[in-house]
């Protein structure tokens, strides 16, 4: 079974994020944070993982703790159930379109965490989430999960739309990554190992 269970707790938050890469979409998310529970809830449905998180944050300072903190252990959490990445795609690719939006995210799980966040959102909220958490929580992710992440908005003037578009190409990208492939045998690198 590929899942994995981790938990964060700080000052300023305490997360557990549950997750089971093999899923049907299954989400049960609650943050404190309307959109940004909409998002996470995306990323299980068009990942077809099932997900759980629960975060309590310092909200009544603002939102950036809870979205940059989810990140990290929702990165750890796919790190854990990845495990030694043995048989996996590891490369992952996704364009979605959202009406006037066009998001294209690439992934690559080579345990070498790069970011490359090429979107110029538009400041701005969508409900309480400031458009600049985006790119937090995607760095985040990147770091904890040791992944490469190149996300490209190709168009998008809705902000609603744009971040939406970005999440479900992210969701589809990770979903490729992360499944398994008959034909890779042990783990798809010549090097024999996925790690920095």
């Amino acid at each position: 079974m590929r899942q994995a269970t981790i938990e964060r707790k700080t000052t300023e938050t305490t997360i557990r994020v549950s997750l089971e890469l093999d899923g049907e979409g299954q989400a049960d998310i609650d943050t404190g944070i309307g959109f940004f529970d909409h998002m996470l809830t995306h990323l299980a449905r068009h990942g077809l993982f099932d997900l759980a998180v629960a975060a309590r944050g310092d909200l009544e300072v603002d939102a950036h703790h809870t979205v940059e903190d989810v990140g990290i252990c929702l990165g750890k959490a796919f790190l854990d159930a990845l495990g030694e990445r043995k048989g996996i795609a590891r490369f992952g690719h996704a364009v979605v379109p959202m009406d006037e939006t066009l998001a294209e995210v690439a992934i690559d799980l080579s345990g070498r965490p790069f970011l490359a966040f090429d979107a110029g959102l538009p400041h701005g909220r969508v409900g309480t989430f400031e458009s600049e958490l985006t790119e937090e929580f995607f760095r985040a992710f990147t770091v904890h999960s040791g992944s490469t992440v190149h996300v490209m908005l190709r168009t998008g003037t809705n902000l609603h739309h744009c971040i939406e578009g970005i999440f479900k190409a992210f969701a589809r990208a990770l979903r490729g990554a992360v499944a398994p492939d008959p034909r890779v045998k042990g783990v798809p690198s010549t090097k024999g190992m996925l790690e920095a």
